[in-house]
């Protein structure tokens, strides 16, 4: 079985302090569709983040939600305390800022993982996405020594750990799109995932007309 981790953290800078976890989408809060699309394939569920109370207010309380033991150090931090105290030795992690995060993409990472790596992660859009990847949890020794060193950055814990990547192509070849690895990370980011919910809306208010009327 999986477990899943989200990466809530607190306020981001770029979107003026605010935490993108509680943006609404498709009628309900980033976090909560992502703690549904957890659910689909991980058998428990953690959330990491600063404020823990104003999580309690949103989700079930199957839901388990912890604190960063190296506060103030980045997602780093935060998959440490994931990783630390999950349940399955096969995690995956997710950033709060993703809105359509993917089980399907989670379940296909997972069959692909092979024994001598660490961590498989989606290479899509001519990238890694480590914020939408499966994790060994014995990852949290790694990430713990790199926070004693004081690394905090994505780019330091890829360059530690070893790593798989899957190609795009076999995402697509599962039906799986490359938008499960968008990420909002300002407030124009958000207003174009806004917009193109919006903008889905009225196309299903509004059918298009058939040629044949």
């Amino acid at each position: 079985m999986l477990s899943g981790v989200i990466l809530a953290g607190g306020g981001h800078a770029a979107t003026h302090g605010e935490n993108r976890a509680f943006y609404e989408l498709e009628g309900q809060l980033l976090i909560q569709k992502q703690v549904r699309e957890m659910q689909a394939c991980c058998s428990d569920v953690t959330i990491v983040t600063d404020q823990p109370g104003a999580f309690l207010r949103v989700v079930d309380r199957s839901i388990r939600i912890i604190s960063d033991y190296y506060p103030g150090s980045g997602p780093l931090s935060g998959m440490h305390a994931g990783l630390a105290l999950a349940k399955n030795r096969s995690v995956w992690l997710l950033g709060c800022h993703m809105p359509y995060p993917s089980a399907a993409a989670a379940k296909l990472l997972w069959e692909r993982q092979t024994g001598g790596a660490d961590a498989i992660l989606p290479w899509v859009e001519g990238g890694p996405h480590p914020l939408h990847g499966l994790y060994d949890r014995d990852c949290a020794d790694r990430l713990e020594a790199l926070l004693s060193q004081g690394s905090t950055t994505k780019a330091d814990l890829l360059e530690t750990i070893c790593w798989q990547p899957l190609e795009e192509a076999e995402f697509r070849a599962r039906g799986i799109g490359s938008r499960f690895v968008r990420a909002i990370q300002s407030p124009e980011d958000w207003m174009r995932v806004y917009a193109e919910q919006a903008g889905s809306m009225v196309n299903r208010a509004y059918p298009a007309k058939s040629a044949e009327l």
